[in-house]
């Protein structure tokens, strides 16, 4: 705890999100009586993104993927680690499985070494099972899948619908209520 106060270790809630091209979808408005219809060019377009929320400063790190899986997990972690110049991580996320799989498992290995546990580069912790209201990370989703529906009327693509929803994130400072939970305003 020591090391999150002085700021030297930084801590990431984590989670993954799948976005469809029917995120844009939202309400239509028309003449009683008469359906509307939408052209939907490819109801199945999709895009994986990992991402992080800071517990202290609130900014969210977004990155893209082919799917949530362990390959995908590992980089992401890299990416993580990367853009945060090999500072020690904390990492609180849900339980899936490539979460726990062999593969992050021997990336994390091989990044904490032989180092005691105080010491480690990457310490994980992992929220309750199947309690997704727990993840702040969460929020981030909702927030930035709301902000594309209500763009609806200017989405045309589902590059549109990456765009709108990436730009969102990064362009947010995320002060939920939720991060208090865990000690946010005690620690700045």
């Amino acid at each position: 705890m020591t090391a999150i106060v002085r700021k030297e270790r930084l801590v990431f809630f984590l989670d993954e999100c799948h976005l469809l091209w029917g995120e844009a979808l939202g309400y239509a408005w028309g003449p009683r009586g008469q359906r509307v219809e939408l052209p939907i060019t490819n109801e199945q377009e999709r895009q994986t993104y990992y991402g992080a929320l800071n517990l202290l400063t609130g900014r969210a790190v977004t990155y893209p993927a082919e799917a949530g899986n362990s390959e995908q997990t590992v980089a992401f972690l890299k990416h993580v680690r990367q853009r945060f110049q090999g500072r020690p991580l904390g990492l609180v996320w849900d339980g899936a499985s490539y979460h726990r799989s062999e593969a992050v498992r021997a990336y994390l290995r091989e990044v904490n070494g032989e180092r005691s546990e105080e010491e480690w580069r990457i310490h994980c912790l992992q929220f309750a099972p199947h309690a997704p209201e727990q993840n702040p990370r969460e929020d981030v989703w909702l927030g930035a899948k709301t902000h594309v529906r209500k763009m609806w009327n200017v989405i045309k693509t589902f590059l549109d619908v990456n765009r709108y929803f990436t730009t969102f994130i990064e362009c947010h400072l995320f002060e939920f209520e939720k991060l208090n939970w865990y000690g946010r305003l005690h620690i700045i």
